[in-house]
């Protein structure tokens, strides 16, 4: 099996020959495949794609985000990250307060389209810095609901207690390494009308065998180009923390997709990608003063010797 970044363009290239031509709920339509699995061999190095750039930094902030069990974008706009602001703001654009120019269909803009380019940064802008400055809109406005922080650190129960599923399954690895329930859900049919998103990255496995820690993703749906070089990055930076509080080392990443996807406005960015060489892996030290998960900040992270090709930028599709 190809394993690594190449596996990666290899599943872009399947897609791009085979994939089946669908429409989707974001209106930009997609090409799809079902069913596909990849491998990451974290002592290899750490899996920041190279063929364009990954911002390790909005990786590493997002998840912290998730670890806190957080749920209101002011954190990731503290820490300068905006990969989640446009869900948010869709809910501000459509509420009955929003008195700017028509937003609604923003997802869909055109890259080409000046005008409703330039009113979309205004009107963000005043989102972003309304969200930093008060309180309350930033309770109304910025939180995304029941996501990923909420179900991973905070699961409600029907007896109305809660379950703080990551850290029973570092306290499972760390006194029963051999369990197979080493599991995190982030899928809760009760609470996804209640989710901005509901989880694409919908669950995830931990393994230990040979003093290693292995994570397995089930990833329901998977935006191949923009989202997927994301994910691969966050959970082996997962992993990796884990396997640090263990004390394990770390062995595979493997990411398992459904629903795996380019979309249509992305064919370009993807031959452009398809076209650059693999280069070699950086690698990612940890703050070893820091034990706990939870107590790891940004500052925590070094990604040394990473040399990637320029980035490539895409439309989000919302």
């Amino acid at each position: 099996m190809v394993k690594g970044e190449q596996a990666y363009l290899d599943l872009c290239k399947t897609i791009l020959s085979n994939g089946t031509k669908r429409d989707d709920r974001t209106n930009t339509g997609t090409y799809s495949i079902f069913g596909h699995q990849m491998r990451f061999d974290l002592s290899e190095g750490f899996p920041l794609l190279t063929t364009k750039r990954v911002p390790f930094r909005l990786v590493a902030s997002e998840l912290l985000w998730f670890i806190k069990g957080d749920t209101n974008i002011r954190y990731l706009l503290e820490n300068n990250n905006n990969i989640w602001n446009e869900w948010a703001f869709k809910k501000w654009v459509e509420s009955d307060e929003y008195t700017g120019p028509d937003m609604t269909d923003f997802g869909n803009r055109s890259q080409t389209d000046a005008t409703f380019n330039e009113q979309y940064e205004e009107q963000m802008e005043i989102f972003k810095k309304s969200v930093l400055a008060d309180d309350e809109f930033a309770n109304k406005y910025g939180d995304l609901g029941f996501v990923y922080g909420k179900q991973w650190r905070d699961w409600k129960t029907s007896q109305h207690e809660t379950i703080d599923q990551l850290k029973d399954v570092i306290d499972s690895i760390r006194h029963n390494p051999n369990s197979r329930r080493h599991i995190v859900s982030a899928w809760n049919p009760e609470d996804v009308p209640n989710m901005a998103l509901p989880p694409c990255h919908t669950l995830f496995q931990f393994y230990v065998a040979d003093g290693k820690l292995s994570c397995q993703l089930y990833q329901r749906s998977a935006d191949v180009f923009l989202g997927v070089p994301f994910n691969i990055a966050s959970y082996a930076l997962l992993t990796h923390l884990i396997a640090h509080e263990t004390g394990l080392d770390v062995g595979e990443f493997v990411h398992t997709l459904g629903d795996a996807h380019i979309y249509q406005n992305h064919v370009e960015q993807v031959n452009i990608q398809l076209e650059r060489n693999i280069r070699a892996l950086p690698q990612l030290r940890l703050n070893q003063n820091k034990k706990s998960i939870f107590d790891f900040e940004l500052s925590d992270f070094e990604i040394v010797g990473y040399d990637p090709h320029p980035t490539i930028k895409a439309p989000i599709a919302v």
